[in-house]
């Protein structure tokens, strides 16, 4: 049997079933304003549609980082628990960029999306220096 990266696994599978609900979201949005091409200026269908880019750009990097980390055999239960708390964070932002109430998930997931970047590209330079 090849090289199993559990957690790499599923956040790999938790980010496809999230993009794949941020797309849905932004196809129910295209259905409502009746645009098939493009976006509405400014507009919720283009809030949704940056919330889906905004996620398929951070995520791309993250899971790229976890695997890396998962590979040098110093993920461990944390790493786990970060990609859990980074895929709410992603999922709070997709509900904030709607707006009215939700609007706060909007930062929430900025601030969480930012610290686990940083997080993982920290500790990915303090595991290629043998610090970690």
């Amino acid at each position: 049997m090849g090289i199993v990266l559990p957690v790499t696994l599923t956040a790999a599978a938790a980010a496809a079933i999230i993009n794949l609900w941020l797309s849905i979201r932004v196809g129910q949005m295209r259905i409502k304003h009746k645009v098939s091409i493009g976006d509405d200026a400014g507009g919720p269908l283009t809030a949704r549609m940056r919330a889906q880019l905004n996620f398929v750009e951070n995520t791309a990097f993250v899971l790229v980082l976890i695997a890396a980390i998962e590979l040098s055999g110093r993920g461990d239960q944390w790493l786990a628990w970060v990609a859990g708390i980074y895929m709410l964070g992603r999922v709070a932002h997709g509900f904030g960029m709607d707006g009215g109430a939700l609007g706060k998930g909007r930062q929430v997931g900025v601030i969480i999306t930012m610290l686990t970047l940083l997080g993982l590209a920290a500790i990915a330079v303090l595991i290629s220096l043998d610090v970690m």
